[in-house]
């Protein structure tokens, strides 16, 4: 499926700000018609943290949901807990490793829609490197720098992306999976004791478990270059705030579109404030000077928007009310629809 000209379709990266996820996934049905995707809603439930949501069968994992914690506890035997873990990888057994209705109400709910008809279907996933390093064992040590436990993190959430995917795929053949890596803008700091090659190693682990559209997000500056060196086939970013954090790679992005890669447009900002200044056409010429230094390098600008998504700038349950995230759904379909008939997609 690489090589999937979206034309700059919108959708969106997954989280929103609501507590009934009927509500959610009808705004969501209605907006994004044409790439719609299932909304995590942290409001809801502590279950649907974006490190909660997907720690179901992680050896000794601990979920206080009173107090807002998940830990690991290495204190207890996880000698069995492993072995079903890795017996189910290694067989590709993702029905033991599904995510249940009480840690995902969005997903159920979308999936229980029968009024859509989409291009193509988005999930999400907590990737590797975030989801390891944010949950911590009972010293506060993040779990990827165990030994063995470290080795589980992509085990497990490749089961997870691939029951994920399975189920998508009664909307839509066309899947698109993202793996969310927030914590790569911490990528070469003293903070992440990681190698470029443990990154990529992590990120094809998941990957592996995911047979359409691999995605990685990441809302902050990064070295881009390390996941464009991944089997990535959408790279999403926010293109308001963080625009030139990926123009300073210009060769690795020129490489990932000649191999069909999309890049995802994080162009609708967040954040309510801005929301307020921004219209579909200023955030139309927006989109167009942060395509603009690429053009520069030689990568035509019919190609980039061919090549494109649009979605916000990251999730949205970090804003005040669901107002505020309808506006985004509004202003992300206006845009798609300018700029496919401005450029005649």
């Amino acid at each position: 499926m690489p090589g999937v000209e979206f034309n700059c379709l919108p959708t969106i990266i997954g989280s929103m700000p609501h507590t009934d996820p009927g509500v959610a996934c009808s705004q969501i049905a209605h907006y994004l018609r044409d790439i719609p995707a299932w909304p995590q809603l942290p409001r809801r439930s502590f279950l649907e943290n974006m490190y909660v949501q997907y720690s179901q069968g992680f050896p000794g994992v601990m979920v206080n949901e009173a107090e807002k914690k998940i830990y690991v506890n290495r204190n207890q035997d996880l000698d069995q807990p492993l072995e079903q873990l890795y017996s189910a990888f290694l067989e590709n057994r993702s029905d033991e490793f599904a995510i249940s209705a009480d840690y995902a109400a969005g997903l159920y709910r979308f999936l229980a829609l029968d009024n859509l008809a989409p291009k193509a279907v988005k999930g999400h996933v907590t990737g590797p490197v975030t989801w390891g390093l944010t949950v911590a064992d009972e010293d506060g040590k993040g779990i990827l720098y165990d030994d063995v436990l470290g080795d589980a993190v992509p085990k497990l959430l490749r089961l997870k992306a691939t029951w994920q995917e399975r189920e998508l795929k009664q909307i839509c053949r066309r899947t698109i999976i993202f793996v969310d890596e927030p914590y790569m803008s911490a990528f070469g700091s003293v903070g992440m004791m990681l190698s470029k090659e443990k990154v990529v190693s992590l990120l094809n682990e998941v990957f592996g478990g995911i047979g359409g559209l691999k995605g990685v997000h990441c809302c902050g500056n990064t070295d881009w270059s390390v996941i464009l060196g991944s089997d990535v086939d959408i790279i999403s970013f926010d293109a308001y705030n963080y625009a030139q954090s990926l123009s300073l790679y210009p060769e690795d992005v020129k490489r990932f579109l000649e191999r069909g890669g999309t890049v995802a447009w994080g162009i609708v900002p967040n954040e309510e404030e801005a929301l307020k200044r921004e219209s579909a056409a200023s955030l139309k010429d927006r989109l167009e000077e942060a395509i603009a230094p690429f053009t520069r390098n030689g990568v035509s600008f019919r190609q980039l928007i061919a090549q494109g998504l649009v979605t916000p700038s990251c999730g949205l349950a970090s804003l005040a009310s669901e107002e505020a995230a309808v506006r985004v759904l509004e202003l992300l379909a206006e845009l798609s629809l300018s700029i496919r008939r401005r450029y005649g997609m």
